[in-house]
């Protein structure tokens, strides 16, 4: 399974022998270092570069490139080498680009010798930076992993090799530039622009993850929230679901044959064939950068937002990323003010307690002016950070302005006009929106939260009371109602986003307490079955359910998917549960845990309506089933964490504006269209 990284996230591997891909749509130079333990490099025998290619366990390319295929074998690295730090510059003196901020971020992925991709990393946040340190593999009481690092330099090379302790980092920073110049007519062109948009990547996004809920890489989306974001980096997911081959491009790589003894780069199947762009697969390509639509800003004022501003091979892929953007942005831009603030306090006692140090200034005028100036101090500091958000929040919000009226209706609020000229789609799309993101200091900013699809994990709508509850709904009964008509517009959501006949929707109501809820699923006669009650309806719809998840993992583990049974209903299935554990005796509670752990591989996704308080009396036991699952609210809460920077994130639900006929409208759209697709 890939994993989409954002910056700081590591990943183990499990192979030895890998290759690092590196795509950046214009030339630039790619090179690797070797270091010690504590990071240091001790010469310049221990940097591969195109001048010097070729170092035990690594190979890099020749020259300046639009695209690279590093080889890595960490066998064959010395005892001790327990780094290696995948480097990227922008070739000087040569006319192109100066700074990573004028072109689109870098793309590195990390695969095995058949193309198999095993941790990707697209490089944002690069301003005036002209040199970076990408990833790193890195050793860890004797496994290795991949780590996204995208530490830039403003210096370039020799700023780089410095700051890893390299004593010749200017001179061979020089001879770098010179090899690169040499072979700058032999290097690579960037990839033409894609003609057709017939496919596109689908991969990983981070989920946003609860307190208690473990780790998924799927923010990635913002949802990864990320972005797991993905992705969106994609990817964000890229959201969940990525396929174990990854395609080759298809223009050549740019390094030249290297030594016969230097780590061989077998190409991948498929290699110098057209791309395959389809789910569950990722390009190893970055995508083209998206076209000049707006005209240029004037000089010292910011540029204008453009909905689709991001790379991507369909606009759907450019919202995606630019909405993954949007997040990281926001997360960074607040993460430097809280920093600015903490300083700033830490800086005021720091000076207010040498004042007080001082029993000659604890009274008097002079301790008083003391305490004065120090206060003013922190406040100005807080200023002129509050300066700073304010100007990056109103920038974002400008930007959010103008994407949000171009989201696809898979990315759409409920009342986005997009929805009410909705067509049933006749392909997946690469995330659906489950509600939006903000912070506090952002609290009129939001930024949509999308989750990869397939979903790589169940949904559990919170119908229990929380600490961040505001206290406008008192009654539990309304809490619950609510948190049922929640599910119910997450489910027509994922029905509408689905082509005809390629999602059913179950619903276990063992109590009947949610006809009022149901009524959109049921009156449209989009369900697979009518919604069942009562403890034997509880168990008729697990035993088929749990059957078909053991009939398509015998069928795939054993590769006979030709001998499923004909009436298997070959759509992804969605299971709703209301109320649990209602209905449910210890049986029923097993093999709803086992749909959930086992479920989301062969298309079988859980939504669990539930108290937490209410199933108490099963303990420890459920804890497995609440970890597995993401935890949404049908109120405003702020229980969503990103692994990358560790905000807490307010989620407000996405839902359908009061006395709306959106949902009608969708979901007779949906019905309609089975109908035909059946016939």
């Amino acid at each position: 399974m890939t994993a989409e990284l954002v910056r700081g996230q590591n990943h183990p591997l499990s192979q030895a022998r890998l290759e690092i891909r590196v795509s950046a749509g214009k030339p630039i130079v790619a090179g690797a270092t070797l270091s010690d333990e504590r990071g240091k490099v001790h010469g310049v025998e221990w940097v591969a570069h195109p001048g010097s290619p070729t170092l035990p366990g690594i190979e890099v390319s020749k020259q300046a490139a639009a695209d690279h295929r590093l080889a890595c074998d960490l066998d064959a690295l010395p005892e001790t080498v327990h780094r290696v730090s995948v480097l990227l510059a922008l070739p000087s003196g040569v006319g192109g680009p100066v700074r990573f901020g004028a072109v689109a971020a870098p793309f590195v992925a990390v695969t095995g010798l058949d193309g198999s991709e095993v941790a990707s990393y697209t490089v944002t946040g690069l301003d005036a930076e002209s040199a970076v340190v990408a990833l790193e593999l890195y050793r860890r009481q004797g496994a290795w992993k991949v780590r996204a690092v995208g530490q830039g330099y403003a210096g370039g090379l020799a700023e780089l090799l410095t700051d890893q302790g390299l004593p010749q980092a200017r001179q061979l920073a020089g001879s770098i530039n010179e090899a690169v110049v040499q072979g700058l007519a032999r290097s690579v062109a960037a990839p033409p622009p894609r003609a057709a948009d017939g496919g596109r990547s689908r991969h990983a996004a981070t989920p946003a993850l609860g307190q208690d809920q473990g780790s998924s890489t799927s923010p990635g989306t913002p949802g990864q929230v990320a972005p797991q974001h993905g992705h969106p980096g994609g990817q964000a997911s890229t959201g969940p679901g990525v396929g174990p081959g990854a395609p080759q491009p298809a223009y050549p790589a740019a390094s030249a044959p290297g030594d016969p003894s230097a780590v061989t780069q077998p190409a991948g199947p498929g290699a110098g064939g057209p791309v395959n762009y389809s789910h569950p697969g990722r390009q190893a390509a970055a995508p083209p950068p998206p076209p000049p639509t707006a005209p240029p800003a004037q000089p010292g004022q910011p540029a204008r937002p453009v909905a689709g501003d991001a790379t991507g091979w369909s606009m759907e892929e450019r919202l995606y990323n630019q909405v993954w953007g949007m997040f990281e942005d926001l997360a960074r831009t607040t993460a430097a003010y809280r920093s600015a603030v903490d300083f700033a306090e830490s800086r005021m006692e720091q000076e207010l307690d040498k004042v007080l140090s001082d029993p000659r200034a604890r009274i008097g005028g002079h301790g008083d002016a003391a305490r004065e100036a120090a206060r003013a101090k922190q406040a100005e500091l807080v200023d002129r950070a509050r300066e700073a958000l304010d100007r990056d929040l109103a920038q974002l919000t400008a930007e959010a302005e103008v994407v949000e009226p171009a989201l696809p209706p898979a990315f759409a609020r409920w009342d986005n006009p997009a929805w009410h000229g909705y067509r049933v789609p006749m392909e997946i799309p690469m995330a659906v929106r489950l509600g939006d993101l903000h912070l506090p200091e952002s609290a009129g900013l939001s930024i949509p939260m999308l989750v990869r699809l397939p979903l790589e994990r169940g949904l559990w709508i919170d119908s229990g009371r929380t600490g961040s509850f505001d206290g406008s709904i008192a009654d539990s009964d309304d809490l619950r109602r609510l948190a049922m008509d929640t599910a119910v517009a997450h489910a027509a959501r994922l029905l509408a986003v689905y082509p005809a006949g390629e999602y059913t929707v179950h619903v276990i109501d063992a109590a009947g307490s949610a006809a009022s809820s149901l009524a959109p699923l049921v009156s449209t006669g989009v369900l697979g079955a009518p919604p069942a009650v009562g403890a034997a309806g509880v168990n008729e719809v697990l035993a088929r359910l749990t059957q078909r998840v053991d009939l398509v993992q015998m069928a795939v583990r054993g590769g006979a998917a030709d001998a499923l049974p004909s009436d298997l209903d070959p759509a992804e299935q969605l299971l709703i549960v209301n109320d649990f554990p209602h209905g449910f005796d210890d049986r029923a509670v097993t093999q709803l845990r086992y749909l959930a752990d086992e479920g989301p591989a062969v298309g079988v996704h859980l939504m669990l309506v539930a108290d937490r308080e209410d199933a108490a009396a099963y303990g420890p036991l459920l804890d497995p089933l609440w970890r597995s699952l993401l935890r949404l609210t049908p109120v405003p809460d702020d229980h969503l964490a990103d692994p990358w920077v560790g905000h807490t994130w307010t989620y407000d639900p996405s839902r359908v504006p009061p006395g709306s006929q959106v949902l009608q409208h969708v979901l007779t759209q949906v019905a309609t269209a089975r109908r035909s697709w059946n016939r």
